[in-house]
Parts: structure tokens; sequence; C-alpha cells
């Protein structure tokens, strides 16, 4: 396990608009001016959230996939973020982990957003993804999965952390950032893991405002770096192999964890 760079990218999105929203990040993915591990991009970056999938929705593998390919070889790091995807006639959230060779995994939302009517449109996934980036256990989630601790919940398995940092993508609106800013400070105590939470800013085609706010946490629950506010910015931040090593030696609350299983 070696220390991680990780860059998150708080952007404003073009509604259903796939093409702006690629040409967006093109740019600020070549501005990052630094070398990175892993870059993180927002639920639905390339559309927004919106549930209109006949509109927006791509094949497995589309040509949101693909650029993503280009990205993660160019830049010679991880890429990730969530992309609406159509498969076998099912519409699923589906967040694209991939790697500069080109080779991929993926996760499907399991929480559809009732309030916005996720649920009705979309088909929620099943299982967890959790993936390995320079000895870093990860587990990668989307936006609404944040509000149900039990699947997010981090187990030790002989002897080992289940993972050592949560990822969330997201489109959280901005009347319920205290719960945002509160429950990433949250799983990240309870887990004993790095977080980041990385959201979008503007309002999007439903007049949703969208503050941003996103952030990257230690595992005490400490905001390590923060974006602004409103504001379109991208943060590259270092993640501290030792001082989780350290931390997790100092407070073994692991080891009375409660044992239990998902279903």
């Amino acid at each position: 396990m070696q220390d991680l760079k990780i860059t998150i990218i708080q952007a404003n999105l073009f509604w259903e608009d796939t093409k702006k929203n690629i040409a967006t990040f093109d740019t600020r993915i070549k501005e990052i001016g630094e070398e990175t591990d892993l870059i993180v991009l927002p639920e639905m970056f390339n559309t927004g959230f919106s549930i209109n999938p006949k509109i927006i929705a791509e094949e497995y593998q589309g040509a949101t996939f693909s650029w993503m390919q280009s990205k993660a070889y160019e830049n010679n790091a991880v890429i990730t973020g969530s992309v609406l995807t159509k498969i076998d006639g099912n519409y699923l959230n589906r967040l694209y982990w991939i790697m500069p060779d080109g080779s991929h995994h993926y996760y499907d939302k399991k929480h559809l957003f009732r309030l916005g009517k996720e649920w009705q449109v979309f088909t929620p996934g099943t299982k967890k993804l959790l993936v390995e980036l320079k000895g870093w256990r990860i587990m990668p989630l989307i936006c609404y999965d944040l509000r149900f601790p039990v699947w997010n919940k981090n187990r030790l398995i002989d002897g080992r952390y289940e993972y050592d940092l949560l990822i969330y993508v997201a489109n959280w609106p901005a009347v319920r950032k205290y719960a945002w800013k509160h429950l990433l400070i949250g799983r990240a105590i309870e887990n004993q893991a790095f977080v980041a939470g990385i959201n979008r800013v503007g309002q999007d085609g439903n007049s949703m405002n969208h503050s941003g706010d996103s952030m990257i946490l230690d595992a005490q629950g400490q905001i390590i770096s923060q974006a602004n506010t409103n504001q379109e910015e991208t943060l590259t931040c270092h993640l501290s192999k030792s001082e989780l090593v350290n931390f997790r030696e100092e407070f073994k609350f692991s080891l009375d964890w409660d044992e239990f299983d998902v279903k």
C-alpha cells in the first residue's frame, strides 16, 4: 500500500448535453497540471441527473465510456464517474472504473432516489464494487447510497479492512447540503476510512440548485480538502498510507464491529 493522489472535479453540468459536458471535462482534466492516480467525476457527469433515459441513455461501453478510456490512457490514471446506461432494455445509473490500460469495472447504483422518481425508471444494482489501486482497497458508490450506512459499512476480514477509501459521486441538491456534509463525516468516522464526496454545482433542468461542497476527509472525519461552495473547482489531494495505518493501529475500534450480512 503506497500513498495515493486523488483528483476530484466539481463542475457545473449542461442539462442532457453530453457533447458540452465532455468538452468541459476535457478542459478540466488537461488543467490538472500534475500527476495523479485517480480522477473522480460527479454522478451522471455527461448529462446531469436526468430521468429521461430515451433521450440520454447510452449503450454499455458507449461513447462516454470510450472517452473515459482515452482520458485514463492519456493521464495514466484511473478515471471514474457514473453514466446512465441501457442494458437489455433496463436503465442503470452505472459507475465505470476505468484503468489506464482500458480495462474496467462497474457498479450499478443500489439505492435509487425515491424523491426524484429514479426508482420508477431505473433498475437498481445488487452488488457492491471493491477495487484496488496502489494497494488501496476502494469502494465507489453513488449519491443516495450515502444515506444507507449498512450498505456502506466497512468490515474486518481476516484481519484486513474491507476498504480504505469510500468514494461518493453525486448530484446532491443544495437544499440538503447539511445532510451531505455530515453524512460524509459520519461515514469516515464509523468506517475508519478516507472518504471522498464529489458533487456538482449549478442548476439542473428541474430548477434544482447544487452547491457542490465536494470534500475529502481522513479516517477521523476531518476535512483535509474542500471545494468552494457554488464554484467550479478541481482539487488534487495526497492520501497518506502511514496516517491511515497508524490511526487504525492506535484506535482498534474495528475489533468490536458487529458482524452482519447484507441482503
